[in-house]
């Protein structure tokens, strides 16, 4: 199976479709741009969700859902919202079709007197209801999370990292004050950082996006920036600092503690399905997907191997009693027991699916009381004791996780470097790639010459302190250093 997929030296972008198509993560569907998310890679989404929701929920926020079509007037009520968005607007038009010799079409008498978008993100429609949700300092704070899809109009799609519908969360809060909305707005940071590293094991870097980079219709725009194998970098979760200007579009004010109406203040963060095209590009290898356990589907494999039906009914039950030990561990354990395919086949497909750990068990581990185990990301083995067995897979579980993570953050050390003059920095950014950190003198001019002159972008400006020094482009004083990556 593993002949299937490319090597990443000698197509990336080809090796990342092979590794979606391989591991049967999802497809591409009939409607341009758009993809089919095969059960595997739901499952994968579901796994991401629901630490996520659970991550929300002890913060404070509550679920709830909001229409998937929006009046062409409310994206019109905030400008710089509109204008970042009006490229990639889906349109409704009509309401029905009607019959006609050879099929079907549009009615013309069906056209609506007003236009629905449907939803590129939902803050419109969501500031509206928020109007008649608040009307005192009472009614504050409100934490609100979606989860949904969303439609953008993308000319160039690739699956998972970006295509025309993708499934997301979107969590939109109000405040009473300028101070709430902003910890509200790093908090959240925080948690896709956690998230990420925690269950992703993929490290990432924290900071705020420059102006040009920002949400439309933010204030502020905060992120997490992972680097992928190749080099390149992609943003992986975004937490905005509305301000009021969503408040203000929408005339949604609270009366004070001493009586006085004000607009709320506002903030909205988000990740989506590209998550898992972060995951796959972090982790996998010319075999096929790797997956960290906390986020696998499947955190272990049993395949049985036996060449009569004594044997068979030996392994069997062997297997069965290991898998039932495991399940009430808690592990995510699964036995092949597939007669069409040989175990050399299951191993290879299991290998490509990212199965974090596989267990073979044959007559003579029956015998011995052994088990053989198989770490997919460094593919060693070790026959173990069945004894304890349960525990000693948790443990190795753990170490898979944290061993990823390390390795994925020594990749990211690697492949950073600082420099100081443009010359340096186009050489590194041709020769190595990754992120790079310079300065730069906080003009969108130098920031647009630097992005039309070698596709780099400034990922982020970094939290934390660092050294003054002079922009790497024109060398005018540059407070910190900004970092900079070629990115998806």
């Amino acid at each position: 199976m593993a002949q299937k997929i490319t090597k990443r030296s000698e197509d990336y972008s080809q090796w990342y479709l092979d590794v979606v198509k391989e591991a049967q993560l999802a497809e591409h569907s009939p409607v341009r741009g758009s993809m089919v998310i095969k059960p595997t890679g739901m499952a994968l989404w579901e796994n991401m969700r629901n630490a996520l929701d659970h991550m929300f929920k002890e913060t404070g926020h509550e679920n709830a859902y909001f229409p998937l079509f929006i009046p062409k007037s409310f994206l019109s009520k905030e400008a710089q919202h509109v204008e970042g968005f009006a490229k990639e607007c889906a349109v409704v038009t009509h309401s029905r079709l009607k019959s006609v010799e050879g099929g079907v079409e549009v009615d013309p008498d069906s056209r609506l007197e007003e236009e629905l978008i449907v939803r590129p993100t939902s803050e419109t429609i969501i500031w509206d209801t928020y109007r008649n949700w608040i009307q005192s300092y009472r009614d504050l704070p409100i934490l609100v999370n979606q989860w949904a899809n969303v439609v953008r109009w993308e000319m160039r799609t690739r699956l998972f990292l970006r295509t025309m519908e993708f499934l997301w969360q979107e969590g939109h809060t109000a405040h009473a004050t300028r101070e709430e909305a902003v910890a509200e707005t790093k908090q959240m940071l925080e948690v896709y950082r956690s998230f990420a590293e925690e269950f992703m094991a993929m490290p990432v870097i924290t900071g705020v996006k420059t102006a040009s980079e920002r949400f439309a219709g933010a204030e502020d725009t905060y992120c997490i920036e992972a680097l992928m194998q190749d080099g390149k970098a992609l943003q992986a979760g975004t937490s905005h600092f509305l301000g009021q200007n969503f408040a203000k579009a929408f005339d949604v004010t609270f009366q004070d503690k001493d009586g006085e109406h004000k607009h709320v203040w506002a903030t909205s963060w988000g990740v989506s399905t590209r998550l898992i095209g972060g995951l796959i590009m972090t982790h996998s290898d010319d075999s096929g997907l790797v997956i960290p356990p906390k986020l696998a589907p499947k955190q272990v494999v049993i395949v049985p191997i036996y060449r009569s039906d004594e044997e068979q009914d030996l392994v069997l039950a062997y297997g069965n009693a290991l898998l039932e030990e495991l399940k009430t561990k808690g592990i995510r354990a699964h036995m092949d027991t597939r007669d069409t395919y040989k175990p050399g086949f299951k191993f290879a497909e299991h290998e490509a699916r990212g199965i974090p750990l596989r267990i073979a068990i044959g007559p003579r581990d029956v015998q011995n009381n052994k088990v053989e185990l198989a770490r997919r990301d460094t593919f060693e083995k070790q026959l173990t004791d069945r004894d304890g067995i349960a525990d000693t897979i948790a443990n190795l579980l753990e170490t898979i996780q944290n061993d990823l993570f390390q390795r994925a953050l020594q990749r990211r050390n690697d492949m950073t470097t600082e420099v100081e003059s443009y010359d340096e920095f186009k050489q590194v950014l041709d020769e190595k790639g990754g992120f790079i950190y310079a300065h730069w003198d906080g003009t969108a001019e130098t920031e647009e010459r630097i992005k039309n002159e070698t596709k780099a972008t400034i990922r982020c400006i970094p939290f934390g302190d660092s050294e003054g020094g002079k922009c790497m482009v024109t060398g005018k004083d540059s407070p910190k250093k900004v970092l900079f990556a070629r990115a998806y």
